[in-house]
């Protein structure tokens, strides 16, 4: 059966010698395996729940899926544990008539881990997806206010339930312009918790999420600037630093790319014409 999250004795040593025994709760990481029309896609190591958004989230990031008419059935599979219990591990997505499936090098070889976004993509052409929206010009919406941006990793710390609880999972959490919180999810992968937030917005027939802003909560690589490109993301916040990779993929997609997100600053790595300083359009950045 699976669990978001268990419970496990721990003994804590201190310096002066002493011991102290207390239960802990751990965030929970299971094997999940995607199915697509009966035939395995991968499996990713992920924190149980919200299952059918992060299948549909993952689904988006692969081209598969835009709209909820791409998709008749989403649903667990037969996985059945020793005990006879359902393991509720395996996700079955039946896609619509005429909706293409993923392609053969969208197969993931060998298993996703918790920590890998693209582990087992079977070559290289495979990372360079297209997305299926037209984002060339961005809404007049696609303009945030820098003061909102700076609100926004408080905002999100303040979600994260689980984090809280367990101090072992990542965090998305989906923002409209005016700063107000549409979606969060947490789970012990960053990725995962990325695709369970679009696979939220592909279900509310919200893609493209052109007038949007995603913060999370660890740092931005290639692999979630990607994923938010193809979500129709126009700005990705992140609270660490980003990649080279995702910074040049930022660059080239029209993404406004975020780092070192605080309360009081923030670096925009690509795009900064897409905020609007707090103190005036008219002030001119300085130099450190």
């Amino acid at each position: 059966m699976t669990r978001a999250t268990s419970r496990s004795r721990v003994r804590t040593m201190l310096a002066d010698g002493t011991e102290r025994v207390r239960t802990d709760t751990l965030a929970g990481e299971e094997p999940m395996e995607l199915r697509v029309d009966g035939r395995s896609l991968t499996v990713t190591m992920r924190t149980p729940g919200h299952d059918f958004d992060l299948a549909a989230g993952f689904l988006v990031s692969e081209g598969v899926l835009h709209r909820p008419d791409h998709v008749t059935r989403i649903g667990y599979g037969p996985g059945v544990a020793a005990g006879g219990e359902a393991t509720y591990n395996i996700v079955d997505v039946t896609l619509a008539p005429g909706v293409p499936g993923p392609s053969v090098t969208a197969e993931r070889r060998v298993y996703t881990s918790s920590s890998c976004g693209i582990c087992g993509t079977s070559s290289i052409e495979a990372l360079g997806r297209v997305p299926q929206f037209d984002r060339a010009v961005p809404p007049p919406s696609a303009v945030f206010d820098l003061s909102v941006l700076l609100d926004l990793p408080d905002r999100l710390r303040a979600e994260q339930a689980m984090f809280g609880r367990t101090g072992g999972t990542h965090a998305a959490g989906l923002f409209d312009a005016t700063g107000r919180l549409l979606c969060v999810r947490e789970d012990v992968g960053r990725h995962n918790a990325v695709d369970k937030v679009v696979g939220w917005a592909w279900r509310e027939g919200r893609l493209p999420l052109t007038d949007t802003v995603m913060q999370v909560s660890g740092r931005a690589s290639f692999e979630l600037v990607q994923k938010a490109q193809m979500a129709g993301i126009p700005l990705l916040a992140a609270v660490s630093a980003p990649s080279s990779l995702a910074v040049d993929l930022a660059e080239e997609a029209g993404l406004t790319l975020i780092g070192f997100s605080r309360t009081d600053r923030l670096n925009v790595y690509s795009h900064p014409e897409r905020i609007r300083p707090s103190t005036g359009p008219d002030r001119q950045p300085t130099s450190a």
